[in-house]
């Protein structure tokens, strides 16, 4: 994935998961020393410090690989209001997918 590493936000103290990003293998380790998550962000095309625009940052409380070391699992604790979502919710993880229905019929399908 061109030095890209799927990372998985997870709330610390309750397990919630919060959203996921990619994130660099380049950057992770300056992520590391500042303790604040960082990902690939699609909409500015360059990394950019979770929250450095609206404050709800992600403090990450601990970080752990896959047994592939392709994919990170991150504690974290959200500063600020307490919001992941751009949408202004806590998680990313609010859509709901009716998969007991065919696509067609479904208002949301799979991406």
């Amino acid at each position: 994935m061109q030095g890209l590493l799927p990372g998985l936000m997870r709330d610390g103290g309750g397990g919630q998961v919060m959203m996921v990003g990619l994130m660099s293998r380049r950057v992770l380790a300056r992520e590391v020393r500042s303790r604040y998550v960082t990902c690939l962000s699609s909409t500015r095309s360059k990394h950019w410090p979770k929250g450095e625009t609206s404050g709800n940052r992600l403090e990450v409380v601990s970080a752990t690989t896959d047994c592939d070391r392709d994919t990170l699992l991150l504690q974290v604790r959200v500063q600020g209001k307490n919001v992941v979502c751009h949408n202004g919710t806590r998680s990313c993880f609010t859509q709901s997918l009716l998969l007991d229905k065919p696509a067609a019929q479904s208002k949301r399908s799979l991406p």
